[in-house]
């Protein structure tokens, strides 16, 4: 028995005679069709009366803000009451005029906290059983869309064996939600034997299934399991596509285990269109070469990359320049960097700027100062990573003049605008402490006309020196920058 919701509300909303208003004929605003529904939910004999049949009753279409105001009301309050709040949230899932956004079963689980509650499901299907409520295949889906949205697999596995008891026979859908929660999770195990089972009744997981599944056994390490859906999808009809071959490819290279991602990679060429490896296969590849220290087999993969038709991006790129400057490798690093800009690969300003920034993790400052003045010289614009990196090193090493001098050579060939706002920080504190006051304020202005903001434990201290300099409406333009 529901005890009454009235009490719990500013303004008492319960009617005489609720049972009267469940028929009504005419249409409805969201507000009138709100209170309706809520004269069902919160009505002392919700059970008894069948509430799913009742709330049918009740003229008007859906939408997700009626919907959603529902949950919220039922929300505050006891148990009892979330799990008439839930009900009314299957039932109405289960509406020919309106359905659930995906973004709407997330919203359900945070209202009523079910991964806090994860055994409401299982006390809804037992009012199912006891009412001699009709329960669909539908309204199963419905419950298991609400256990994905709380990540709730073992809760999922126990609403499909319930599908049993109201004979009702799980559909492919059913399984792929239960699968691709267990895949999450890590428990591959479950997963092989909901695979077999679905295989027994003649179903066969969807391509986003078999993708969960393939990301599941790497994520466990179990990576010729993986590899070895392939060929079980293969015989259903659903062939595995890239990201499918690049997710297994990757775990082998995780792994360490070069070779075998080597003979994927030679698979997945010989494959075709559909498999053909992408930029994101190859950098997999090359990456895991070069942290072995096996940059000549990185090049290696760069150069069949190219042969492949796949151009490398900024982040195959960066990779490879820095595993040669880390190797000291330097005059390789050019010859890779000219190389790529010649190639229209990758913009000569994002190699170039690429090659400072690891010079500077490397402790090249001096090469990296001379390619960033011969990039401005040749009119190329370093980027905001290369700008910030030469900068903080500079200021790394005291020389904060130097690094003031480079900011304002910067604003002259148009990209300082990319500098990050820390290093306006940095310099500023140290050319105050430094008595560098005309730099100071040059640099202030520069701030002021982009307009940065200087973030504490610097502004206070900073604002003060710039008052000290008699820039007082300066000062005050730094304080109000918002």
């Amino acid at each position: 028995m529901i005890t009454s919701i009235s009490r719990h509300l500013s303004t008492p909303i319960r009617l005489q005679n609720p049972k009267f208003l469940l028929i009504t004929n005419f249409p409805f605003s969201n507000s009138s069709k709100i209170e309706d529904y809520w004269t069902v939910l919160q009505s002392d004999n919700g059970y008894e009366l069948n509430l799913e049949r009742n709330l049918t009753k009740i003229r008007g279409n859906l939408n997700g803000s009626v919907v959603e105001d529902i949950m919220r009301r039922c929300s505050i309050g006891d148990r009892d009451r979330s799990i008439l709040g839930l009900r009314f949230f299957i039932w109405a899932g289960l509406q020919s005029d309106y359905r659930h956004r995906t973004l709407m079963y997330k919203r359900a689980t945070d209202i009523f906290d079910i991964s806090g509650n994860p055994k409401w499901f299982v006390d809804i299907l037992e009012a199912y059983r006891k009412e001699g409520c009709l329960v669909s295949v539908k309204t199963f889906k419905e419950i298991l869309y609400l256990c994905k949205g709380a990540g709730l697999a073992e809760e999922a596995l126990g609403v499909l064996r319930k599908m049993s008891e109201f004979k009702c026979m799980p559909d492919t859908t059913v399984f792929n939600v239960v699968i691709r929660l267990f895949s999450e999770k890590g428990d591959m195990d479950v997963v092989v034997g909901l695979r077999e089972e679905m295989a027994s009744l003649d179903l066969y997981p969807d391509m986003i299934t078999y993708a969960a599944m393939i990301k599941g056994f790497c994520n466990v390490g179990r990576l010729e399991d993986a590899y070895g859906l392939f060929e079980i999808m293969r015989q259903h009809g659903c062939f595995p596509n890239v990201v499918a071959y690049s997710a297994v490819l990757d775990g082998f290279c995780k792994s360490g285990n070069l070779d075998r991602a080597m003979q994927l990679l030679d698979e997945m060429e010989k494959e075709g269109k559909v498999r053909k490896p992408n930029v994101v296969t190859y950098t997999s590849v090359i990456q895991s070469f070069c942290e072995k220290g096996k940059i000549t087999e990185a090049l290696a993969v760069l150069d069949r990359m190219n042969s492949n038709g796949c151009r490398p991006n900024r982040i195959t790129m960066s990779i490879l320049i820095n595993s040669l400057c880390t190797e000291g490798r330097i005059d390789e690093a050019y010859v890779l960097v000219d190389k790529l800009a010649l190639d229209g690969s990758v913009s000569s300003g994002l190699s170039f700027s690429s090659l400072i920034v690891s010079l500077c993790w490397n402790e090249n400052v001096e090469k990296a100062e001379k390619l960033f003045k011969k990039m401005l010289a040749s009119e190329l614009k370093p980027d905001g990573l290369a700008c910030s990196s030469l900068i903080k090193k500079l200021c790394c090493e005291e020389r904060f003049l130097d690094g003031f001098v480079l900011y304002c050579e910067m604003e002259k060939h148009g990209c300082a605008n990319t500098v990050d706002s820390d290093i306006y920080s940095i310099l500023l504190e140290a050319l105050c402490q430094l008595g560098y006051s005309q730099e100071v304020v040059k640099l202030v202005n520069f701030m002021v006309a982009r307009r940065v903001q200087l973030k504490a434990p610097y502004l206070d201290g900073i604002v003060e020196y710039i008052k000290k300099s008699g820039e007082v409406e300066l000062a005050s333009h730094l304080l109000t920058m918002d």
